[in-house]
């Protein structure tokens, strides 16, 4: 069975990506896209009460659970920058208060502004996410927990190696 293959942002457009961000609003998105790897619904669903702030961690509820209700639950750990964002956007807002949909558009048209041309959005920032785990040396398990994926199998659609990066670490061990 073919299956879409999401190429994930390369470090250099992720960059780019984040320094296009011009509103707060961008940047909440857009940071928290990149930095945490959540689910499009999920950042749109966030509220205040999902920040475990002394931890700087988010509580998050996702896919899954009995008759499509979001009560699997788990914790994700926050960076500075996602979390100096949303700090200071939770200390206005209870939620985030757009669409799945207003935020698809927001990646887009910051994607546009940054001259990205590769094909961009909400689910390809969380590949860009796990590559990024990945290169850092991030363990499998550890981002299959973060993604909230049931499986391993599900997490590793989302660890696209590339050739240079398979023949590196090869090296490295060799």
């Amino acid at each position: 069975m073919y299956q879409y293959k999401r190429e994930p942002l390369t470090s250099e457009h992720a960059d780019q990506l984040a320094n296009a961000c011009r509103t707060g609003i961008e940047k909440v998105i857009i940071f928290t896209l990149l930095d945490t790897g959540l689910r499009v619904s999920e950042l749109a669903t966030l509220a205040k009460e999902n920040m475990l702030w002394q931890d700087r961690r988010l509580r998050v509820y996702g896919k899954g659970g009995p008759f499509g209700k979001k009560s699997k639950r788990r914790i994700v750990p926050l960076t500075e920058r996602a979390f100096t964002v949303l700090s200071h956007y939770f200390s206005l807002n209870d939620s985030i208060d757009y669409s799945v949909r207003g935020i698809q558009k927001i990646v887009k048209r910051v994607s546009d502004r940054a001259g990205i041309t590769q094909k961009n959005s909400p689910h390809v920032l969380r590949h860009t996410f796990a590559a990024a785990c990945v290169k850092k040396g991030l363990s499998t398990r550890y981002l299959q927990m973060f993604l909230g994926h049931d499986h391993l199998a599900t997490t590793e659609i989302y660890l696209n190696v590339s050739p240079e990066d398979a023949c590196a670490e090869f090296k490295k061990r060799f």
